[in-house]
């Protein structure tokens, strides 16, 4: 799997969609998506990779794409942006979600729709964003040092 493109994903209805460079024909870029429910498992196109089976030729094209597929076919729908609160942090998406006034978050990485958060809660945003930050930072070092 190549890299998602977790700074050009798109709230949408109740969903994540998250761009990535399926392939090159001809030194053009083809993209694909991959979904993120904000109900998870529960929907049936929680990490999905390309639902509608078409594919684009920009990030803008792919994106329009996946957003026709959710308005035909998805099994739920929410105006609500569950999503709002996530950021992208060295190629991993961060996010962060609120709760009984605790906050927790989920982090994914750069290739994989994996959740690897640690189940910890928080006071506020900025001290479970800060948590995170010095993770990821500790994980580079690590990396860098090998």
């Amino acid at each position: 799997m190549k890299r998602l493109f977790y700074e050009d994903s798109v709230s949408y209805k109740g969903y994540l969609i998250i761009p990535f460079v399926f392939g090159k024909v001809d030194n053009y870029e083809i993209y694909s998506y991959k979904l993120l429910s904000q109900i998870g498992a529960k929907s049936q196109y929680h990490k999905a990779e390309n639902p509608a089976k078409i594919y684009g030729s920009s990030v803008e094209n792919i994106i329009n794409i996946a957003k026709e597929h959710i308005d035909q076919h998805s099994d739920f729908q929410y105006d609500d942006d569950t999503f709002k609160h996530r950021y992208t942090f060295r190629n991993n998406l961060i996010i962060v979600s609120h709760e009984a006034g605790k906050y927790y978050y989920d982090h994914y990485l750069p290739d994989s729709l994996n959740n690897i958060a640690a189940p910890k809660l928080f006071k506020s945003e900025y001290e479970c964003w800060c948590w995170v930050k010095q993770g990821i930072d500790g994980l580079n070092v690590g990396q860098k040092v090998r």
